[in-house]
């Protein structure tokens, strides 16, 4: 199966390319860093030279300063130069809870969702939750200045290897025309996370309780970004994940 993966050089992108490929197809990575195919969905440069021959797509694009013109605009681009090219399954990569949550990216997620659920291409819809490596990442940075934030919200983080997987399950499937959830096995307080981060990198940092206002915090502590029943769980904990990071590194 030869398959375009958009967003290719990005922290799920590059999982999925891996994987695909472990697997025994042909995938081209997309991307305005990309050698062998550059493309823009800003300005749709080099997509059809890109989707030649192609018989999947996946969109794993990301874009937090130029949302709009990346998943709305961009998908659109991306989804006639599909049909264009008979694109024959389009696997767009969302967020859990994109449809709950009050912030204008996830709102830019919900609506690019929709532009997918329009039908011009066949399509699947992957949503996660967040990844253990952003959360890692934030305490990290957070660390630069000495600090380790503790935010009250419910989250349910996974592993990239295991989403990448479930992407890839997809992309081998016939197009669901649904959305499918990928989480993490367990739900657990945001500030929980942190204490964990700490005891396993053995990194003390001053606390800071970091309040989430508004309907915004609302959503967040009722767990608008986590899911019950996901269609596939991951069985990677953040600590057991941490753990191994840890041991690497």
């Amino acid at each position: 199966m030869k398959i375009a993966i958009v967003g290719g050089t990005g922290k799920l992108g590059m999982r999925v390319t891996e994987e695909l490929v472990r697997r025994g197809h042909d995938v081209r990575v997309l991307s305005r860093k990309s050698h062998t195919y550059p493309v823009d969905l800003v300005t749709g440069e080099g997509l059809e030279t890109a989707l030649e021959g192609c018989d999947t797509v996946v969109d794993a694009s990301n874009s937090s300063w130029k949302a709009e013109d990346v998943l709305i605009h961009g998908t659109s681009r991306l989804l006639m130069a599909e049909k264009a090219a008979g694109i024959g399954h389009h696997v767009c990569v969302s967020v859990v809870g994109c449809d709950r949550i009050p912030i204008g990216y996830f709102r830019m997620k919900a609506n690019q969702e929709a532009l997918v659920m329009e039908g011009i291409v066949p399509w699947t819809i992957v949503r996660s939750t967040q990844f253990h490596e952003y959360i890692a990442e934030m305490f990290q940075q957070a660390n630069r200045w000495k600090v380790l934030p503790l935010i009250r919200m419910k989250t349910q983080t996974v592993s990239v290897d295991e989403v990448a997987k479930a992407v890839a399950d997809t992309v081998e499937s016939r197009p669901f025309q649904k959305t499918i959830e990928v989480a993490g096995p367990e739900i657990i307080d945001a500030r929980d996370l942190a204490k964990t981060w700490k005891s396993i990198t053995g990194i003390h940092g001053i606390h800071l309780p970091i309040p989430l206002p508004g309907m915004v915090g609302k959503a967040l502590r009722a767990g608008a970004a986590t899911t019950e029943k996901p269609a596939v769980s991951g069985t990677i904990s953040f600590a057991t994940w941490l753990k191994k990071e840890v041991t690497k590194g």
